[in-house]
């Protein structure tokens, strides 16, 4: 019997030769209904992901607009509150997002003002 390579030794000669791609399925095996069949009945549980079909994203229309801001501000918020604020956007025709933002930065500097 070959000595057992290890990873802690220096290089090691390790013949690799009687290991070759199967050429053909293996004849013994049982036919794959056979063994889902075995599986179910054992309440086997699959490792595959369910195939549950998810909901697809809202896709949102392109917002290109050339107002002169040039810097990008991202940041991480709930999904109720990206929701909130396009809301608020198309409510307000010839608003974009941008826009909206610097009017909620202003009425929020107000309103710390006035408590003040």
């Amino acid at each position: 019997m070959a000595k057992r390579a290890s990873i802690f030794e220096g290089e090691m000669e390790v013949d690799l030769s009687q290991f070759q791609p199967k050429t053909c399925p293996d004849s013994k095996a049982p036919p794959q209904e056979q063994v889902r069949a075995v599986a179910q009945t054992a309440n086997f549980t699959s490792r595959e992901a369910p195939q549950v079909p998810s909901p697809a994203p809202k896709k949102r229309t392109a917002r290109v607009h050339r107002t002169g801001r040039n810097v990008q501000f991202n940041l991480k918020a709930s999904q109720e509150t990206v929701d909130a604020f396009y809301a608020v956007t198309d409510a307000n025709p010839g608003w974009v997002l941008g826009y909206t933002l610097e009017r909620a930065i202003a009425a929020l500097q107000r309103e710390l003002k006035a408590e003040a």
